[in-house]
């Protein structure tokens, strides 16, 4: 099977699985339920619960144990997407091609689905042994790594981190904290979840760590180059944000080739943390390919 095809199994996979988790019986729901699946199901690359798949593929796991960690840590993405795009935070208009969740559904329900797509992805972690024969040990580890990965001392940290530092300068070691934090923390949390699914032991639980942290880091380099040189039709969001919120980059920090050098650097220390993981040739291509998206 290519890396196309496989890739697109597992992007129909989990695109199905989430719409799953939204048939709802109650009229008096139906606002909060479609403001959720509005946001979840706009589109996007699908990086963070591809990546919890394949590692549980790669380690040997059974896959269909991993799926409903895969749509949990989708749901934890989304939902901070959502609120960083409230006029609070970002202020962004414009989502995955589409008008942010908060102006299409108000400020109050935007938040609210927000909070609704964070308490569903434990439900889904919750519910895993019964729905999906995930190992109730698996499940419990995977619920403490998301809320450790999602919590204060991971993405929301980080988000701290950036806001409090808008319009300031920042030296390269805060920026690398933000990014570890704000970015990496969740693909970490992807490709951990994904290792628990397969019965891990802690050294290759280490190693799917490691790789998050540095996939993540170049990840949010190339973010912030197409923030820069993106076309907003192809990335389906605003461009010169960074700059318009006076956020210090990688690219202003350092200039765009040490920028583009700094992202390759990550890329390569990423794919090296592969070399412990049996069946990692596909991690391999998708951490090449991310370093030339255009998206």
């Amino acid at each position: 099977m290519t890396y196309e095809v496989r890739m697109n199994e597992d992007i129909e996979l989990i695109n199905r699985e989430l719409t799953s988790y939204f048939q709802n019986s109650d009229p008096l729901l139906q606002s909060i339920f479609d403001a959720m699946q509005y946001s979840l199901t706009a589109g996007g690359k699908r990086l963070r619960p591809v990546l919890t798949l394949e590692f549980c593929r790669a380690l040997g796991g059974e896959v269909r144990h991993a799926v409903p960690f895969a749509c949990a840590v989708e749901m934890i993405h989304c939902y901070s997407l959502i609120h960083d795009d409230l006029p609070c935070m970002d202020d962004d208009d414009l989502r995955r091609g589409k008008p942010s969740c908060h102006i299409q559904f108000g400020e109050a329900n935007a938040l609210l689905a927000g909070d609704g797509l964070f308490t569903m992805a434990f439900q889904a972690i919750a519910d895993a042994p019964f729905s999906h024969q995930a190992a109730p040990a698996a499940a419990l580890a995977a619920a403490g790594i998301l809320s450790r990965r999602a919590g204060v001392r991971g993405m929301i940290g980080g988000q701290v981190i950036d806001l409090e530092h808008e319009g300031t300068p920042v030296a390269e070691p805060v920026l690398r904290q933000l990014h570890s934090l704000k970015t990496s923390a969740l693909i970490q949390a992807a490709c951990e979840m994904g290792a628990a699914a397969a019965g891990a032991d802690a050294e290759l639980m280490d190693e799917a760590g490691e790789f998050g942290l540095y996939l993540g880091l170049a990840f949010q380099i190339i973010d912030d180059i197409l923030d820069v040189t993106g076309d907003q039709q192809v990335l389906g969001k605003p461009v010169g944000s960074d700059a318009q919120n006076q956020k210090t980059t990688y690219i202003t920090l350092l200039g765009m080739e040490k920028a583009k050098n700094t992202a390759a650097v990550y890329t390569e220390r990423a794919a090296k943390s592969l070399q412990k993981i049996p069946d990692h040739d596909f991690l391999l291509r998708l951490t090449e390919q991310l370093l030339n998206r255009n998206f």
